[in-house]
């Protein structure tokens, strides 16, 4: 059994695709997953299930929660040692200095880097920057992420992946959920 982290993109936003924390917590606790916790209302779960890869099990949750909830919900997993190798590449350490201005965007798989070279030149988003690592996109809006041009741009659709952001506190904090 592998200990997880599983977040889900685009509910409780906007007072559409409502999915109570308790009634989460209940559906996957009923599908044979373990230990399950969440963190706030914008889909943050840690979760024990089936050793298999994020991929699977990304697929096999959205497959459940769409059939639990009648709605499509998508699912971006990583594990706990995935998650802390996240924070420990973090390539703006000693630059930010407002965590709730610093988000990861997690990617369901590396995008095609003739997607990521299309966006532009970073140095055109000044003062917001991203570095991409892997799956993951750290981005620095020290402005706020809600005027970001950047932030416009880094669409699912212009990488060609399934995307859904978290702040960097809620990163840490998952990183402790999984490991209590």
């Amino acid at each position: 059994m592998a200990r997880q982290i599983a977040l889900l993109r685009g509910i409780n936003v906007g007072g559409s695709h409502k999915v109570p924390m308790a009634q989460l917590r209940e559906v996957l606790t009923g599908l044979g997953y373990d230990d399950v916790r969440t963190y706030v209302q914008s889909g943050n779960v840690v979760l024990t299930g089936p050793d298999r890869s994020d991929a699977a099990t990304e697929k096999a949750l959205a497959d459940e929660l769409e059939a639990a909830f009648g709605f499509a919900i998508p699912v971006v997993v990583r594990t706990r040692a995935e998650v802390e190798k996240i924070i420990a590449a973090d390539p703006y350490a000693g630059v930010v200095d407002n965590p709730a201005r610093y988000h990861v965007l997690f990617l369901s798989s590396a995008p095609d880097p003739a997607a990521v070279a299309a966006i532009a030149d970073p140095a055109a988003f000044a003062p917001d920057t991203y570095t991409l690592i892997g799956r993951e996109l750290y981005l620095w809006t020290p402005e706020g992420i809600r005027d970001s041009k950047l932030v416009r741009t880094l669409t699912d659709k212009k990488l060609g992946v399934t995307t859904t952001a978290r702040n960097w506190r809620t990163v840490n904090k998952l990183l402790e959920l999984a490991a209590d």
